[in-house]
């Protein structure tokens, strides 16, 4: 979630019924770097308590330094480590879902961050393997676990499937019954539903990541479907409403309203999944660099699409 889960857009999911949220993932080595930049990532409002930060890297001694280099700028409720990243530019340099190949590794840098965290939480984000040949989740959460972290993430697919095909919740499942720590579910949970069903498989709770790019309402229909309450999808206005001030909260945070905007650009295009004349929206979208555009935008496609409630899209 590189590049979309910022304070602005975490204030929008804990609006809409996320209980714990938590950076996009930052560099061990752009920490120690004290970058201003990298600082930027990890600072986060109290607003968004329970807040984690989100470290990954390779180097045992480096991730301790830069967990604790955190703890000391921005006192986060838990650091969280991730096993997971799919990504050529992170695995390449022997981070993210890369460990997964190199269980002692993955071991050592858990034990050097809960030792350098300590007694703050210590959380973790894994696949389930590397590939259909080498899952290891089960083994995996177990090193995790023994090597003090205290609640582990369970992303359904192997690296090699990065987003394509089915999560396997029945590996997930597998996980939650070996270890005592809490295991979070993740993967292929797109409505209310679908998270029920999910819920069967032992976990103590689940992470929402892609569907929430498109759909932020998805935490209230999950929250409404587990207490028995209704959900009433958004009307178009109401989706339009969270666009405008999401893209408002971003001019107004950078400062240049042109730079924010083009930063929005394929964040628009993920809200208007599902929307009526989407293709046409996206057309325009993809050069918009102005709140005044944007609102003669959405004014046309109000007029052009009176009370109507466009389903939800089914991203996951």
């Amino acid at each position: 979630m590189a590049g979309v889960t910022n304070s602005v857009f975490r204030r929008i999911c804990r609006e809409k019924g996320a209980d714990i949220l938590t950076t996009e993932f930052v560099s061990a080595d752009g920490i120690m770097h004290r970058n201003a930049r990298t600082r930027s990532y990890v600072e986060f409002t109290e607003a968004e308590r329970p807040m984690g930060v989100q470290l990954f890297g390779s180097d045992p001694e480096r991730l301790g330094e830069a967990a604790r280099q955190v703890i000391d700028w921005v006192h986060p409720d838990f650091i969280d480590i991730n096993f997971g990243c799919p990504a050529n530019k992170v695995v390449c340099r022997n981070g993210g879902s890369s460990l997964l190949r190199d269980c002692p590794l993955l071991e050592r840098v858990a034990d050097a961050v809960v030792r350098a965290c300590a007694p703050l939480p210590v959380t973790a984000k894994i696949r389930i393997g590397w590939d259909e040949g080498s899952v290891n989740a089960v083994q995996t959460a177990r090193l995790l676990e023994s090597a003090g972290i205290r609640r582990v993430a369970v992303h359904g697919r192997t690296r090699a499937q990065g987003y394509s095909g089915s999560a396997n919740w029945d590996v997930i499942a597998k996980v939650a019954s070996a270890v005592s720590i809490p295991v979070i579910g993740n993967g292929d949970i797109a409505d209310g539903q679908i998270a029920m069903e999910r819920l069967k498989s032992g976990v103590a709770g689940l992470m929402i990541g892609r569907a929430a790019m498109t759909n932020p309402w998805i935490f209230t229909e999950i929250r409404s479907t587990l207490t028995g309450k209704s959900f009433h999808p958004p009307s178009l206005e109401e989706r339009w409403q969270l666009v405008r001030r999401h893209c408002a909260e971003e001019v107004s945070g950078r400062g240049d309203e042109r730079q924010a905007m083009q930063g929005m650009r394929s964040r628009l295009m993920a809200y208007t999944r599902g929307m009526q004349a989407a293709k046409p929206l996206r057309a325009s979208l993809s050069a918009i660099s102005s709140l005044m555009e944007l609102d003669d935008l959405i004014a046309g496609h109000l007029r052009e699409h009176p009370g109507i409630t466009p389903p939800l899209p089914p991203d996951r």
